[in-house]
């Protein structure tokens, strides 16, 4: 899949997690990136360096929150363990640490699950799961360099079942 078709498939994603948020109260701004043609993600301009900042600041209220947001096909089924386990890029994952430790607000790993088969393994499990970036540092599942820059994962039973498949359907489609 080239980069742009991946972008598209990612903030498609992005969006529908966004319409869901705005159904529930939170307003929502997306943070787009700088210079598309970068392939890198949403800036960040800290003090005394630049860092990936996730997808969305929301806020409902007094309460706000980064989201970072990915959209996949299928929970990746770690045949080691036996368990299903989803992840993101390690580089974004550090910036998004290091966000989350110069941010009053926390930052919140959300992952839309299609509920496809990734390969040679049984149909995944659908929906949006997600948790804070602060409780996803201590449980992190595994780290692997077998992609471009390497990944980092966790164990499906780390993330907490926000909301069914059907429900964000229903709710980007009104």
């Amino acid at each position: 899949m080239s980069f742009q078709s991946n972008l598209a498939t990612g903030k498609a994603g992005e969006s529908m997690i966004a319409t869901w948020l705005r159904s529930k109260g939170y307003s929502v701004l997306p943070v787009y990136e700088k210079i598309i043609d970068e392939g890198k993600g949403p800036a960040l301009f800290l003090p005394s360096e630049q860092r990936v900042a996730p997808d969305l600041f929301c806020f409902k209220g007094e309460n706000a929150l980064w989201i970072e947001a990915k959209h996949k096909t299928a929970f990746s089924w770690y045949r080691k363990k036996g368990i299903w386990t989803t992840g993101i890029d390690i580089r974004h994952y550090n910036d998004y640490c290091i966000v989350d430790d110069n941010s009053p607000w926390p930052v919140w790993l959300l992952f839309l699950h299609k509920g496809g088969t990734a390969k040679d393994s049984p149909p995944s499990p659908s929906g949006l799961y997600g948790e804070m970036l602060s409780k996803l540092r201590l449980c992190v599942d595994h780290q692997s360099d077998r992609h471009a820059h390497g990944m980092v994962y966790w164990n499906r039973d780390s993330l907490k079942l926000i909301a069914q498949l059907k429900e964000l359907e229903h709710c980007f489609a009104a």
